[in-house]
């Protein structure tokens, strides 16, 4: 049987929401690179090991706003770099939670997931922010892009490294606690869409 990391069990994570079993691929990898084999392909991403896809997302987690916010860091696009990054924040993980490591991080994806955001429509001249449910692949691909941009503007500059601050980020989302950018992010959005229906 194969292993995530050649560590840790995967047969025993489940995605507990229905809405989002499609896309959170739960496919260990010995080595989560797969090298952009899906890019080019429709909902290629949701092919993709989810733990592969929190690399990728911290490899370039420096878009903030259309810009690139920061190119430096940890946010070089270096695979190894970032392989190493993970794999220790989910050893970190286990020990500090006693749980499997990626099922923390499928709960907090889950848990970061917004179900409702905000979009922008124009009438008569005006524009006007109208809410709408969000699209399942959109809400895991929100969820870890928010981990990975608050743990790169955390670390950057930082006498904490970015494992830390990763592994702060996932159990504080798995925790539903507002410590964490992704829930804080989440929770205004839906304020935001709430506020606008």
């Amino acid at each position: 049987m194969i292993k995530a990391f050649n560590i840790w069990d995967i047969s025993e994570v489940k995605v507990q929401d229905q809405g989002l079993v499609r896309y959170i691929n739960l496919e260990p990898k010995i080595v989560p690179k797969t090298g952009a084999r899906y890019v080019g392909k429709k909902f290629h991403k949701s092919k993709v090991f989810i733990v592969e896809r929190l690399m990728n997302k911290l490899m370039v987690a420096g878009h903030k706003g259309k810009k690139h916010y920061k190119s430096s860091g940890n946010t070089t696009g270096k695979g190894t770099t970032v392989y190493s990054i993970v794999e220790d924040t989910l050893k970190r993980i286990e020990t500090t939670t006693k749980q499997n490591p990626i099922q923390v991080l499928v709960t907090a994806i889950e848990n970061a997931a917004p179900r409702e955001e905000i979009i922008s429509i124009e009438y008569g001249g005006a524009r006007y922010p109208k809410a709408v449910e969000c699209a399942p692949q959109r809400r895991v691909d929100f969820a870890l892009r928010q981990m990975a941009q608050g743990t790169s503007h955390k670390s950057f500059n930082s006498k904490k490294d970015a494992v830390s601050y990763l592994s702060e980020e996932i159990i504080n989302a798995y925790n539903l606690s507002q410590k964490s950018a992704a829930i804080a992010k989440k929770l205004e959005l839906e304020r935001q869409s709430d506020s606008s229906r």
